[in-house]
């Protein structure tokens, strides 16, 4: 059985591992890199990045991939318009109209389908591509931003790190990615800010 919690291992930049659970897996696409700044972090270059993307993500079982250069650019294009549409959604903006034009068309496609395998088991049907993929992160986008939860996409407090959310929390109060990450550099720094103030 496997017991590891839901979400994937980051490294930090000083090369610690931390678990880092966006909650959907429209928020895991956008740890793969971003428009602007986040160009930086681009992971995904060829067909053998989306695979290990989507062997690292939630999706269950990982589905077994064929997918075109085209469609790794097509899925960069989704992820930077998911992108720029969950920053102004945290910020209380209107969505931009380009970018949701590009989520809304993705989602039109057919997505990932489910089947049940000979023995019972779950599977995906037939030998998807990468605009399957697509369709079903610009889905499951659909669902977070118009769902009970689109109220509680967050971005992380910390005034360093940039990671996307949704605050699944009973309480509603997550701030940060990650507490071994973000939320422990929090405590650190406090705990030296009162130990200065005290010395």
């Amino acid at each position: 059985m496997d017991v590891t919690p839901p979400g994937l291992t980051l490294r930090s930049t000083t090369g610690a591992a931390y678990r880092f659970d966006p909650g959907t897996l429209c928020l895991e696409l956008l740890t793969t890199g971003g428009p602007g700044p986040y160009q930086r972090y681009e992971v995904l270059h060829r067909p053998a990045d989306v695979t290990a993307w989507a062997e690292r993500s939630r999706l269950t079982p990982t589905p077994e991939l064929a997918v075109s250069a085209e469609e790794v650019a097509a899925l960069r294009m989704l992820r930077d318009a998911l992108f720029r549409v969950v920053i102004a959604h945290t910020r209380g903006e209107p969505h931009p109209p380009g970018d949701l034009a590009v989520i809304n068309e993705a989602a039109a496609r057919p997505a990932l389908a489910p089947a049940i395998a000979p023995d019972g088991s779950r599977r995906w049907a037939g030998t998807p591509g990468g605009a399957a993929l697509a369709a079903t992160v610009a889905r499951d986008a659909v669902e977070l931003l118009t769902g009970a939860h689109a109220h509680r996409v967050r971005i992380c407090a910390a005034e360093d790190c940039h990671l996307v959310y949704v605050d699944t929390s009973r309480p509603g109060r997550r701030r940060w990615c990650s507490m071994e990450h973000c939320g422990n550099r929090h405590k650190v720094r406090a705990l030296r800010a009162r130990h200065s103030e005290e010395g």
